[in-house]
């Protein structure tokens, strides 16, 4: 068995999840893949629009997307315990 694996990579997502939370991954010029995980904010004129929990804004043109998919809400933060 040969040490690569072959992974499908598809788009399942559309215009019609905006305000979902999604995860896409894109192709980035140096050939290497980044994924950006957020709530899509709008998707026009062939350029996503994704807002990161940081609140920062990562545009993304669709030709670039590779792969993407919604995924569900982030869980709540963990409280901490106290310590004893």
């Amino acid at each position: 068995m040969s040490g690569h694996f072959a992974a499908r990579l598809v788009v399942s997502i559309t215009p019609a999840d905006v305000g979902q939370r999604i995860s896409l991954r894109r192709r980035l010029p140096t050939g290497e893949y980044s994924d950006v995980v957020g709530v899509l904010e709008s998707w026009s004129d062939g350029l996503l629009r994704v807002r990161r929990r940081t609140d920062e804004i990562v545009e993304v043109p669709e030709a670039i997307m590779v792969a993407g998919k919604v995924v569900p809400p982030m869980p709540p933060p963990r409280r901490r315990r106290r310590q004893e």
